[in-house]
């Protein structure tokens, strides 16, 4: 099983490259994300990879990050959503925004991804919501507590993801002690202690 490539980029096309490792290529399908994160052709790359296999064929998805790659998997936990369409939601929604329009529960965002349509983009939502607050990273907690104009507070680097973690641990569910930590840092700003979080998020999901 292959979960990483480390060598030169041969070529690439609209939605898949080819990575020379030691004279041998690897094609390797991935999100226009990803693709557009890549280094030009005869430039070092890596990625990590999560290798498909099926009767008839063995298929490499390749992600630059670990967050990419770990949505990629969750989504296809879903009755309906394949490796392609996996793929096509993540080059339209990135990892937070993916995890920001579940916890929101905005189907149409989902729906901007080739083969979306509304049905399953609802069962992407009603399926995942509970799961959103297990995916909160650095990334994603900095663009949830943007002030609006680009900027996140410092504390959304580390401490969101643990106030999530704590109000998870009182029993509430991930995707709304999520938007709630969400909130209380945008209000809170760059000064907030995890404490601090805590408590507004516990505020919020009492209203």
């Amino acid at each position: 099983m292959i979960a990483k490539l480390k060598g030169i980029l041969d070529s690439i096309g609209d939605e898949w490259i080819i990575i020379d490792v030691q004279g041998v290529g690897y094609l390797v399908f991935c999100s226009s994300r990803t693709l557009g994160r890549v280094p030009g052709r005869g430039e070092a790359v890596t990625l990590l990879i999560e290798t498909v296999v099926r009767e008839e064929s063995i298929t490499l998805y390749g992600f630059m990050t670990e967050a990419e790659r770990d949505w990629f998997r969750l989504l296809q936990t879903v009755q309906g959503v394949g490796a392609r369409v996996a793929l096509a939601i993540l080059s339209v929604l990135g990892p937070d925004e993916l995890a920001q329009a579940i916890a929101a529960q905005d189907k149409t965002a989902l729906t901007r991804a080739s083969g979306v349509g509304r049905k399953l983009a609802e069962r992407v939502v009603n399926e995942l919501k509970d799961k959103v607050g297990s995916f909160v990273t650095a990334s994603t907690s900095a663009a949830l507590a943007a002030d609006g104009k680009g900027a996140a507070p410092a504390a959304a680097n580390g401490n969101m993801a643990d106030a999530v973690s704590a109000l998870t641990n009182l029993g509430y569910r991930p995707a709304d002690a999520y938007t709630a930590v969400a909130k209380a840092a945008r209000e809170l700003g760059a000064e907030a202690e995890l404490a601090q979080l805590i408590k507004a998020g516990l505020r919020e999901l009492a209203r």
